[in-house]
């Protein structure tokens, strides 16, 4: 039987915290999408002026990538603080970061104003955007995956994902509005400031529906225990130090995990931006229309993935989208080749069909491997860690390969080998879809005072907490 903690919530406030979720990921991606769209389509000619068209890309995707390396810090220190004071009070703060990082890069003077301070300011406001993110999504998948159904976890916990093509949506929705209503000089000249003002309108949205919602039941119950422990002079380890000593192996797992998702994605949704426009020779308006039609049909199809995952488990979903990814690469630059738009919406689509089926069951895959007290943590190390091997330098890579080589095929084996490495991550990972985030927990809490034999000492064993690779 469910205990009360875990029993499934009304239908309506289950609904409720999920839609707080899903507008948040939106906005957060919605922001840091558009910052690489806008690298790939303005920032080389407003912030880097003086280079070549694409030594100025490449530069524009350098200050692109920098976000990323921000990442891993926002996931330690909002991993840290939400395992500590909880999910909800964190994800509003890293709301409120992002929004604001991203209305700032709106009001940015370019290098023709101000000169060299141009790509310096706006490199600072990326690292804001990467560091919240960084926190963002770790508390909103665990928001949902800690409140809702254990029995269909990987459907509710897909939704915050779907926070992604969404945003994506949003960005490249409004960009394309944007270019196909302004000319390029006008564009060019101030028509890229308006999407980024527009985050302050959305940031307000997302900052009411989530001041709306409760804190997770799983994670009050961890809480409350913690603090009965305390008042026993029970001292427990910081969240990091307890997720690198106890699931150290399980970090390891989603990073590697991470490795094909995040590079496949970035190259199908940020690089085809530079590849159809330079090398297949199609308008910008083009590219972004093929991604805008193709995150509708991903937004859809990752719902549907997280509730296979729930019927037939987390690890067979996603080798299914690894796989996929991997074997369609080459037809992916075959079809934009041809310089066909419908070729093109294909070939982006079903990349993004693939894609979704990784990041699907991510959520509930990741929440589902470490324990409640260092869960915040350790799900978003081991997320954003990896994105800076994977995602950040992605584009960057990927222009760097296209520019040496004038060629696709280097693109494609750097894809596939980013699909070999996940697949022997996935190989190596337990399923996890039967386990209960009540009772996967790691190694007790870290006594140093408590003498031998004492009641205080016998609290600290092995024996009074659930391994999670045997829950």
């Amino acid at each position: 039987m469910s205990s009360p903690a875990t029993a499934p919530p009304p239908a309506a406030n289950l609904k409720r915290i999920v839609a707080a979720s899903l507008i948040g990921t939106t906005i957060e991606w919605y922001d840091f999408f558009l910052y690489g769209s806008a690298a790939a389509l303005v920032f080389n000619k407003l912030f880097f002026p003086e280079s070549a068209p694409l030594v100025g890309t490449l530069l524009s995707f350098l200050t692109y990538a920098v976000g990323f390396a921000a990442r891993p810090l926002g996931a330690l220190v909002f991993g840290h603080f939400g395992d500590r004071l909880g999910r909800k009070k964190l994800l509003v703060v890293s709301l409120l970061m992002m929004g604001g990082a991203t209305f700032g890069i709106g009001l940015l003077p370019t290098h023709a104003t101000v000169g060299a301070a141009a790509p310096v300011l706006l490199t600072a406001l990326r690292l804001v955007q990467g560091f919240a993110l960084g926190g963002e999504w770790g508390g909103a998948v665990l928001l949902v995956s800690e409140h809702g159904d254990a029995r269909r976890r990987g459907f509710w916990s897909s939704w915050p994902q779907t926070g992604a093509p969404a945003g994506q949506l949003l960005a490249a929705g409004v960009l394309s509005a944007l270019t196909a209503l302004l000319s390029d000089d006008a564009f060019t000249s101030w028509g890229w400031r308006i999407p980024f003002l527009l985050s302050g309108v959305l940031v307000l949205v997302g900052l009411w529906v989530r001041l709306s919602v409760d804190e997770s039941p799983v994670f009050k119950a961890a809480l409350a225990q913690a603090e009965a422990r305390k008042a026993d002079a029970v001292v427990e380890r910081a969240p990091l130090v307890a997720v690198l000593r106890d699931h150290w192996r399980d970090v390891l797992i989603a990073m590697g995990a991470r490795m094909a998702e995040n590079i496949s994605y970035y190259v199908i949704t940020a690089f085809i931006l530079v590849y159809a426009t330079t090398s297949a020779h199609m308008a910008k308006q083009t590219a972004l229309n093929s991604v805008l039609i193709a995150s509708a049909v991903h937004f859809v199809v990752i719902p549907a993935w997280g509730a296979l995952s729930d019927r037939i488990g987390r690890r067979p979903v996603y080798l299914i989208g690894a796989l996929g990814v991997g074997a369609w690469m080459y037809p992916f630059f075959a079809l934009i080749d041809t310089g066909s738009f419908g070729n093109l919406v294909l070939a982006v689509t079903v990349g993004l069909v693939f894609h979704g089926a990784m990041y699907a069951p991510q959520a509930a895959f990741f929440s589902e491997m470490f324990a409640t007290r260092m869960r915040y943590s350790g799900a978003s190390i081991g997320a954003q860690f990896s994105s800076v091997a994977a995602g950040a330098p992605a584009p960057l890579i990927a222009t760097a390969l296209l520019s040496d080589y004038g060629t696709s095929t280097p693109i494609t084996l750097y894809v596939v080998a980013a699909v070999l490495l996940t697949v022997v991550a996935i190989g190596c990972a337990k399923e996890t879809r039967e386990r209960d985030l009540e009772r996967v927990a790691g190694r007790a809490p870290h006594t140093p005072m408590a003498p031998s034999g004492s009641a205080a000492g016998a609290r600290n064993t092995d024996a009074d907490v659930s391994d999670a690779r045997t829950a």
